[in-house]
């Protein structure tokens, strides 16, 4: 497991939404087979919640902050109960964090965030207004939720060959490699003035492309010629370009090389650069990834997939089997639209 400080920090706008929330919340707004969720809590959960979602979005008014407060408050409330649970049933389970295993989480943040001492933590901790007794509630929460999740959902999400094999053959496409192809480009530049392009000048250039395919096409090589000639980049690789993806290349350039074999030229070419001449150096053709290659990450797949069900399964049994006594009729509310959104990432 990865920590990062900055995952257990809150930031802004505490005092604006206690000034919004002060006329319809309660100190202590639900107790959870009870432990309680308080007003502070519920806060410093929607701040977190609204810079996750809008990170450079201030409401311009105390009503425009409602209505934001009114749209993540559903989800929030019902992830802190759901986070709640599942702590219980962490402890239930008897587990715990030991001081060494603390310890060992704070080293790799301190690495991760490139913190040199105790002092520095403590001084980064004060700053987002953190003990380090806060950080280890926070991880340890974490801790209990992730062992839960691994000890009542893991052993249900087993994936079996004959699951795996018939979501290959359902899902064709999600194995198959698109078509590339490797180019060499020679480009000879229409420079554009203020009076837009001379026609003249796109004359020459035109005449010059063509000249320099004659050449390709007596046998001189594309290397030699992209480096004394080209206007493009490419020129310092020969004109070498790719491997592309065919979908990744514009209509017209598919067109232009339909068909075309490794080793044949397209006409001289109108672009918006200027005349181009390209060369097919090499083409691959899509693929199918065989079954025996894909098992791991079909597996992975409909184990994610399992995981997601399972875990709506577990929650939906903590929380019919929970007590929950609510202080708040507006966050019961909220709770209750809540558990019917979808359902985010376990």
């Amino acid at each position: 497991m990865k920590y990062k400080l900055a995952a257990f920090t809150v930031v802004g706008m505490v005092a604006a939404l206690a000034t919004v929330s002060a006329d319809i919340l309660e100190q202590v707004l639900v107790k959870v087979n009870g432990d309680i969720i308080t007003k502070t809590e519920l806060e410093q959960r929607q701040v977190a919640a609204f810079r996750q979602r809008q990170p450079t979005l201030r409401p311009e008014n105390d009503e425009a902050l409602k209505k934001a407060l009114a749209d993540i408050t559903p989800q929030v409330i019902v992830d802190a109960i759901d986070e709640l649970l599942l702590v219980q049933r962490g402890k239930e389970l008897g587990y715990t964090m030991s001081t060494e295993q603390f310890n060992g989480i704070v080293e790799n943040i301190k690495k991760e965030n490139k913190i040199e001492n105790d002092e520095a933590l403590e001084a980064a901790l004060k700053q987002e207004n953190m003990t380090r007794a806060d950080l280890r509630k926070q991880l340890e929460k974490q801790m209990l939720i992730t062992r839960v999740q691994q000890t009542e959902i893991g052993a249900k999400l087993q994936v079996t060959e004959a699951e795996s094999k018939m979501y290959y053959d359902a899902n064709p496409a999600a194995f198959a490699t698109v078509p590339q192809v490797t180019l060499r480009e020679l480009l000879v530049a229409v420079p554009v003035g203020a009076q837009g392009v001379n026609v003249a000048v796109d004359d020459a250039a035109k005449a010059k492309a063509e000249d320099i395919r004659s050449k390709l096409l007596a046998g001189e090589t594309f290397p030699r010629l992209a480096a004394d000639f080209s206007d493009s980049p490419s020129k310092a690789n020969g004109g070498l370009v790719g491997p592309i993806s065919l979908t990744d290349l514009s209509p017209e350039l598919r067109k232009a090389i339909d068909g075309l074999k490794p080793g044949e030229l397209t006409p001289v070419l109108r672009t918006e650069r200027g005349y181009q001449v390209l060369k097919v150096e090499t083409l691959a053709s899509a693929t199918v990834k065989p079954f025996d290659e894909a098992k791991a990450e079909i597996a992975d797949r409909l184990a994610n997939e399992k995981r997601k069900g399972e875990f709506g399964k577990y929650l939906d049994k903590l929380r019919a089997d929970a007590i929950i006594d609510w202080k708040n009729d507006e966050i019961k509310k909220a709770y209750d639209l809540g558990v019917k959104l979808p359902r985010g990432e376990p």
